[in-house]
């Protein structure tokens, strides 16, 4: 299970670097205890963050994300996507590469397949 807050003011957390993504600073806002992978939190890319080098992504939970600000560019959907913009994806989608040259500001969350709790 989550962190649970009644009416958390996210601008009191601090932006936080995520390890083995240069660029990309968050601030969590719920997550399971330990590697449990549940997570919601404000992703922030830094202008001219390009995630070509990583190739397409695929994970093993679901993912959704709501573009806050900024604009990102899916490298294999040759597409920009702006703010107001929101992504749903299943365990395995394939997605990205990205890039954005301003950078953008995105709500992420993260959880399992019931399947695998």
């Amino acid at each position: 299970m989550k962190d649970m807050h009644e009416f958390l003011n996210a601008a009191d957390l601090p932006w936080e670097g995520v390890d083995g993504q240069p660029g990309v600073t968050e601030r969590v806002l719920s997550s399971a205890p330990g590697d449990a992978g549940e997570l919601t939190r404000l992703a922030r890319w830094a202008p001219g963050l390009d995630t070509s080098e990583a190739g397409v992504i695929r994970h093993e939970y679901y993912e959704e994300v709501y573009l806050l600000d900024g604009e990102l560019h899916d490298l294999t959907l040759g597409a920009t996507f702006t703010a107001g913009y929101y992504a749903s994806r299943p365990p395995g989608m394939p997605h990205g590469p990205y890039r954005t040259e301003t950078g953008c500001t995105m709500l992420e969350i993260r959880y399992w397949p019931a399947s695998a709790e």
